[in-house]
């Protein structure tokens, strides 16, 4: 059925169907990608804004937003502001994506296949940022393009930012929220990032977990000394080190400071969890079913509880061992915690489960890496069932929806200091390789993203969106005379 047999919502699927059908969105998304916004890269600076100019800005104002620059001296680029208000008694949404990327790591990439250039391989889109959050940010406008093309407006307000250093930390980004709180007001936030639970179920995330990264540290003496001369009469603050980090979780990974994890978990956040299965798909790992917190499903202790992980350590010269002991010892670690962890408390409980368990030579520093706190919307929220039903009625599917991202994102900006309710919709799925080499979506998923964020728009614009309103904002009336319905 084209656009002319088809009316209203399904027309405007159609049509964002179409942009996909004709190679004309990869091609829009083929010009983004090859655009280097490396945030991590200090020598990219000129392109990160670039993307805003020439890219994205053209995009809103081809759709009739007003855009805007904003500026904080903490980022490294510029924010964007694009909106559009079409009525004053019309619910608002904002939307939020980025356009920086991690660094690129072109020399890692399988053979034929480049960071910067659009790949399609066995029915894969291959780049950097397509998953992350190029490809995403890139489904959504055309999702709106569609519905502005057939309906002739949007039927809602729609205020979306852009920022330029999510991959650095979102440096900036509160400061930004809070000096611009009314410009940046609205009923809901939606926005696109992370993976899917499956890359074939459509999925609802309702937060995030937090993460705190954090260096433990025992620099013992001024140098090292011969192992034969001095084993045994000296410590060696490599296995210190290796105590310490054991104290922390059990050998499987239980958490073992009581700060560092709720007391219990909701029952609606374990009655939306009921219906969600881990699955990295072919090329992800497999779920160990004795880590972790004993008694929770997996996916209660990915979306549910903390984790404690040790990213990197290091002790004497691991290229070329020498045979000394060495003087210093030192790893970065991280908490992905959730709702009911005090942040304020996790390295202070740190502080004092070391000293209790002898080991007050380990120092505790916080790295320069933005805290993200753990944010989680109520899955019970009047939104959640709204854009659950948009989702299955466009689908087919009952989606997965997850109180929180395993992951951590700045949501807590927009759920705390903007006070909204947060739903996201990710076009991603968990063994899309993002941050590392090889980043990728298959072009399938992307295509069913397109139209599920056309329907949601499209959603936005009617009664059903005003009833999920009239329920989160008791004083709105649907019966209230509205501008551009």
């Amino acid at each position: 059925m084209g656009v002319a047999a088809a009316t209203g919502r399904a027309a405007a699927i159609i049509r964002a169907e179409q942009r996909f059908d004709s190679g004309e969105f990869k091609a829009l998304l083929a010009r983004r990608l090859a655009l280097p916004t490396e945030s991590q890269n200090p020598e990219r600076a000129a392109v990160l804004a670039d993307y805003l100019r020439s890219e994205l800005q053209p995009a809103f104002e081809a759709m009739g937003f007003r855009c805007i620059e904003l500026s904080h001296p903490k980022a490294a680029a510029p924010f964007l502001l694009a909106e559009r208000l079409e009525g004053a008694q019309l619910p608002t949404v904002l939307g939020y994506g980025h356009g920086d990327v991690i660094r690129g790591l072109a020399a890692e990439w399988h053979a034929g296949l480049s960071p910067w250039t659009l790949t399609e391989r066995e029915g894969r889109w291959y780049g950097r940022g397509i998953a992350d959050n190029k490809g995403q940010h890139s489904v959504n406008l055309e999702a709106l393009a569609a519905v502005l093309a057939e309906r002739g407006q949007l039927g809602f307000n729609a205020r979306y930012l852009i920022e330029m250093g999510e991959e650095t930390g979102s440096r900036g980004l509160r400061e930004i929220c809070e000096a611009n709180r009314s410009a940046l007001s609205a009923d809901v936030f939606i926005a696109s990032d992370g993976p899917r639970l499956r890359a074939d179920r459509p999925t609802l995330f309702l937060g995030s977990r937090g993460s705190i990264n954090f260096d433990l540290s025992i620099d013992a003496r001024a140098g090292g000394h011969h192992s034969g001369n001095w084993g045994g009469l000296i410590s060696n603050p490599g296995i210190q080190l290796a105590h310490a980090i054991a104290s922390i979780t059990g050998p499987t990974g239980q958490i073992r400071i009581p700060d560092w994890v709720p007391d219990e978990l909701p029952a609606s956040v374990r009655r939306v969890l009921a219906d969600c299965e881990v699955d990295g798909g072919v090329d992800g790992p497999l779920v160990e079913p004795g880590w972790g917190e004993p008694g929770l499903t997996p996916a209660e202790r990915v979306f549910g509880w903390s984790s404690f992980e040790v990213l990197a350590c290091r002790i004497g010269n691991p290229d070329a061992p020498v045979n000394a002991i060495p003087p210093r010892a030192w790893a970065r670690c991280q908490l992905r915690f959730v709702v009911g962890v005090d942040p304020d408390r996790i390295l202070p409980a740190l502080r004092e489960h070391l000293d209790r368990h002898g080991f007050g030579m380990v120092k505790v520093e916080a790295t320069r890496e933005e805290l993200f706190r753990a944010t989680r919307l109520d899955p019970d929220d009047a939104w959640v069932r709204w854009a659950t039903t948009s989702l299955e009625q466009t689908t087919g599917k009952k989606p997965a929806v997850l109180p929180n991202l395993g992951g951590s994102l700045p949501n807590d900006i927009f759920a705390e200091v903007l006070g909204l309710r947060t739903v996201w919709v990710p076009h991603s799925y968990p063994g899309c390789s993002q941050h590392a080499p090889n980043e990728h979506l298959p072009a399938a998923l992307l295509r069913e993203a397109l139209q599920v964020m056309t329907g949601l728009y499209w959603d936005l614009g009617t009664g059903s969106a005003l009833a999920a309103l009239a329920q989160s904002r008791p004083s709105f009336r649907i019966d209230q005379p509205r501008n551009g319905a």
